[in-house]
């Protein structure tokens, strides 16, 4: 896990989740935490929306894994990029948003959670014929969030992803999506290898009693001063 964030509790952490082999790519995530700043629902969501990340994570409990996710235009109980992110920061065993308990373990470059698909938003997962074909679409109006995906090699598990949120708040394209992911693993009851966005990392693996663990790199990026 990590071992190289340094910042104050009074900065915003900004990582990179789902990072590819050589550290590129990952999709944006804030971390305040010290949630005390902004402790109430609407100054949090008002946060996010400033910041503009996909999600950012107030948290309101370091030694228990209290979290609280937010994308700038709604809360969310459940969020996969950014439990991950927070599980690496914080050197986590569990994290808890309102969604549950989720258990993390380290293996390697790799952080792991465990989760239910059940917790995940709804997605509509909309498959293709070809990685080229996911690689061509445009960004769709707003409406529904829609998980496009094909097999790259299915026998090896390698699937092409692209995520569009379709809230039309600013993220047109979301560049990794854990909960999608955990949808899409529950849809095939298969480990899978997620390629998504521009070139993002997302490895899943089902368990039993239906929990799958989710697993992807982590990077510290930079800090920003928390204004209050």
């Amino acid at each position: 896990m990590n071992t190289t964030a340094t910042s104050s509790v009074t900065d915003i952490d900004v990582l990179r989740v789902f990072c590819a082999g050589d550290g590129r790519y990952g999709n944006a995530l804030g971390v305040v935490r010290d949630g005390r700043h902004h402790p109430d629902e609407a100054s949090r969501q008002a946060l996010a929306k400033e910041l503009g990340f996909s999600e950012t994570v107030f948290v309101d409990d370091p030694e228990r894994g209290h979290v609280d996710i937010y994308t700038p235009g709604v809360r969310l109980p459940f969020a996969g990029h950014p439990l991950v992110g927070t599980a690496w920061l914080l050197d986590l065993e569990v994290v808890r948003p309102p969604a549950g308990e989720v258990w993390v373990r380290g293996d390697g470059e790799f952080t792991w959670i465990e989760a239910r698909a059940e917790w995940a938003p709804p997605r509509t997962l909309r498959r293709y014929g070809s990685a080229d074909e996911v690689d061509a679409l445009d960004v769709p109006e707003p409406g529904e969030w829609v998980y496009a995906w094909a097999w790259e090699d299915e026998a090896a598990g390698r699937v092409r992803a692209r995520g569009f949120p379709g809230r039309g708040d600013g993220i047109d394209e979301d560049e990794a999506t854990g909960a999608a992911a955990l949808l899409l693993t529950a849809e095939l009851g298969r480990a899978l290898n997620i390629t998504q966005g521009r070139g993002s990392q997302i490895l899943t693996a089902p368990g039993p009693d239906g929990v799958i663990e989710l697993g992807g790199r982590v990077r510290l990026e930079r800090a920003l001063p928390l204004t209050r």
